[in-house]
């Protein structure tokens, strides 16, 4: 018979670590319920460890589902519906830490400020962020863009020179290109010199909205 736990000194049995697990974890509604629950409870203990490189969540926006990353230092990637979500959680596990879970609690504080920023709430992000992703200039570049106020634009020759570089126009539209925090570091408020929208990595459409968005 298979045992149900361990005597203990005074006779008493000890329940297993399976009988313990059992009813933290009994699966009320079905086995994908049971999962979620043992898989929140081991981030939530790895982040208690300091065990959890990057925690991660999905939230939706009126711009398709964003995620959301962030290491113990801020938020590190944040990826538009535009972009292949499964590949930028390989690209994090690869470049930042392998020790990558789902884990919403991380970012709750980002969620609920950038909830705020969607319904005109909120005109400036207070959150910590990680810029471990670019490096050099164009972490000059990245690091510049919280400058840009909200509601207005600066162009990519006006970010050039900002940053002590005026000719590095085109490297400054790499920069911004790269941002792995788009909208907390607000990238859409570069524009061309002509006054055009310019590409970004959430679409064009996405880009004149938010301006739209902070204009209004």
């Amino acid at each position: 018979m298979t045992p149900t736990g361990t005597p203990s000194r005074d006779g008493q049995q000890n329940p297993s670590t399976e009988n313990v697990l059992s009813t933290v974890f009994a699966p009320t509604t079905s086995g994908a319920s049971y999962l979620n629950a043992l898989t929140t409870e081991l981030a939530a203990r790895a982040d208690r460890d300091g065990l959890l490189g990057v925690a991660f969540r999905y939230l939706d926006s009126p711009f398709g589902q964003l995620l959301v990353a962030a290491t113990e230092v801020g938020v590190v990637r944040l990826a538009f519906a535009s972009e292949d979500h499964d590949v930028v959680l390989n690209e994090l596990a690869d470049t930042v830490s392998p020790r990558i879970l789902e884990f919403p609690r991380r970012t709750d504080d980002a969620s609920r400020q950038l909830d705020e920023y969607f319904a005109r709430r909120r005109r400036a992000f207070d959150l910590p962020v990680d810029l471990r992703l670019v490096r050099g200039f164009r972490r000059d570049v990245v690091s510049h863009l919280t400058k840009i106020p909200y509601g207005t634009t600066s162009s990519y020759g006006e970010l050039a020179a900002a940053v002590g570089n005026p000719r590095a126009v085109r490297a400054v539209g790499s920069a911004c290109a790269h941002n792995p925090v788009p909208l907390i570091v607000p990238c859409h408020r570069v524009v061309r010199s002509d006054g055009t929208i310019g590409d970004y990595l959430g679409g064009t459409e996405t880009k004149r909205s938010l301006l739209a968005l902070e204009a209004a």
